[in-house]
């Protein structure tokens, strides 16, 4: 596809949300160049009050710590980052506000300045959204004028931050469900605001979820969309005499079940009889049947009922089962039930029994098999808990603790000047891991003979790259005891152009969503198990050349202050 930048230009916010463009702005209407921190506009004002606006810089965005006490994190958030810059435009009611809020010592020239910029100088490099990604290894590189470069830090860290921490936080969940599971992502209603639920129902797609309840989300990106209903559903009935109309046709249309209700009480009565459930249930609720009954009637091929309104398996589970079998001798196939609160493991087996010993007792081909979903405030610990018991749930409905990324705030992302005018610059701190790493770089991923990574080096940008069979050393960029030689049997640049600027570069096609989300799933299967584990993970190896391993440090030591003793 041939990308061409946006053509500078007055626009009013109504002409931008409208304006056609080569590649479609933001997901997010909220994602304008006003989306960022006042002090980008006020270094942009110093940076032109000195006349470096133009110098050329080179910024790194990167993380320094995984999350959730693991030893990976999964990068999202690009497309939206190339979607803001190939937008990129200062209207005249943003000039206008900018004017109000900064001080009026700024000089109008500024503001033509702001009025006429875009990204057609700028080039981004980075890794392909859906990768496995480790610290201090730079996510993206931002090439361009210092000034608007500058005004790109904080909505690319945004974009950025959330999207990669609840994109790892639902890879995570997937590694310890397993991948026979089906999982659910339901946080919508206690997402933080709309933003975070749209923007958690696409990363925890791409994270590996099956599905979401989010249908404003399934519209704008696809996602499969899973629901039922809900307790109120099922307390709003009291009683069959509720349900008027009784009747329901088959599934091939080649007959109609005048009174599904006596088909259903018909079918309750003969539960009761077999010796292996005889004590198990009386007197179901019927005012819980009614609202299976009218489910079912409604949506015969999509039954699905929450049976934990009042007594999981004195009430609700033998209920879904005579709703079941009345729909099974119409040829539907009911999906299962949903269990929303108590011990989910001995439930779920339990529940599993009363589903084999029908299939056993009533000759029901598969019903033993029957779908069983559970909910409730579910997150990583409770899975591997479920997992350590023994359970026999098939899909899992997860909210809070996953949409909320729970666990941990931020991903913690910092955006870093490395190299401006060609110069490399280094930021320096007593806390070493808040080091920066200077210079234009080069990152590759070395793999060993079982086809693991082994580990990502960072080069200067005109070193010759790690070679297949080759030995190089490898150096931790500030510890100089820890070194290690490696002969990769296979090199991948992680680096890749997205966009070019006004340059004649190639750029790479932005993936679909789900093809983003393969990836995150093939870079997960391929990583070495015991940097997967949950408990005390390996640490995956981020290292640097020799060559630049000494410029590091000889830059640190040509920036760092000379102290001096009295």
């Amino acid at each position: 596809m041939d990308v061409k930048p946006k053509v500078n230009g007055d626009v009013n916010d109504e002409e931008r949300n409208h304006r056609p463009a080569t590649i479609a702005g933001p997901t997010n209407p909220m994602v304008t160049p006003l989306l960022t921190d006042l002090y980008q506009f006020t270094m942009a004002y110093a940076y032109w009050k000195a006349g470096k606006h133009n110098e050329r810089a080179v910024f790194d965005l990167y993380f320094r710590k995984n999350p959730f006490g693991g030893e990976y994190t999964v990068f999202a958030g690009l497309e939206e980052c190339i979607r803001f810059i190939a937008n990129f435009n200062i209207s005249k009611d943003e000039i206008t506000f900018l004017r109000e809020t900064l001080p009026p010592t700024c000089e109008d020239g500024f503001f033509d300045y702001l009025q006429g910029i875009d990204c057609s100088d700028v080039e981004v490099y980075a890794i392909p959204e859906g990768s496995a990604v480790f610290p201090k290894v730079p996510l993206m590189r931002v090439e361009g004028p210092v000034a608007v470069v500058q005004l790109l830090e904080t909505p690319f860290v945004n974009l950025i931050n959330y999207a990669s921490l609840v994109t790892t936080n639902a890879a995570r969940h997937r590694f310890v469900a397993g991948k026979s599971k089906l999982l659910l992502e339901f946080g919508l209603r206690r997402a933080q605001g709309p933003d975070g639920g749209i923007g958690a129902s696409r990363y925890c797609y791409m994270g590996g979820f099956d599905a979401t309840s989010n249908c404003a989300a399934g519209k704008i990106f696809g996602i499969p969309l899973r629901g039922t209903h809900s307790h109120a559903f099922v307390s709003s009935f009291m009683g069959p005499d509720e349900i008027i109309e009784k009747s329901l046709k088959s599934y091939d249309g080649s007959r109609i079940c005048e009174d599904f209700v006596s088909a259903v009480q018909t079918w309750l009565s003969k539960l009761k009889r077999p010796s292996i459930l005889r004590g198990v249930f009386g007197e179901t609720n019927q005012s819980e049947l009614a609202a299976f009954v009218s489910y079912a009637l409604a949506f015969p091929d999509n039954f699905l009922a929450l049976v934990d309104t009042y007594d999981v398996m004195k009430s609700g589970v033998p209920n879904f089962c005579a709703v079941a079998l009345a729909l099974n001798d119409l040829g539907y196939k009911a999906r299962g039930i949903r269990l929303d609160s108590g011990d989910l493991a001995y439930l779920s087996c339990e529940t599993r029994k009363f589903f084999q010993t029908i299939e056993n007792e009533f000759g029901v081909p598969g019903f033993g098999k029957t779908g069983i979903t559970a909910s409730n405030d579910l997150n990583e610990e409770t899975l591997d808990a479920l997992n350590k018991q023994g359970h026999e749930v098939d899909a899992f409905g997860i909210g809070t603790y996953l949409v909320t990324c729970y666990a941990q705030a931020a991903l913690g992302c910092v955006f870093k000047l490395v190299e401006i005018n060609n110069q490399p610059r280094i930021k320096l701190s007593e806390d070493v891991s808040k080091v920066s790493i200077p210079c234009k770089k080069r990152s590759f991923r070395l793999y060993g003979k079982e086809g693991y990574p082994l580990l990502d080096i960072m080069s200067g940008e005109n070193e010759p790259p790690p070679k297949v069979g080759e030995r190089i050393l490898c150096r931790h960029p500030f510890n100089e005891s820890k070194r290690a030689f490696v002969v990769p049997q296979r090199v991948e640049e992680l680096m890749k152009c997205y966009w070019t600027g006004n340059t004649d570069k190639e750029r790479e096609e932005l993936p679909t969503l789900k093809e983003n989300r393969e990836r995150c799933a093939q870079q997960l299967d391929q990583m070495r198990p015991d940097h997967m584990r949950k408990l005390n993970p390996t640490p995956y190896k981020v290292s640097v050349t020799a060559k630049l391993y000494d410029f590091i440090h000889f830059l640190w030591l040509n920036e760092a202050p000379v102290g001096e003793l009295q």
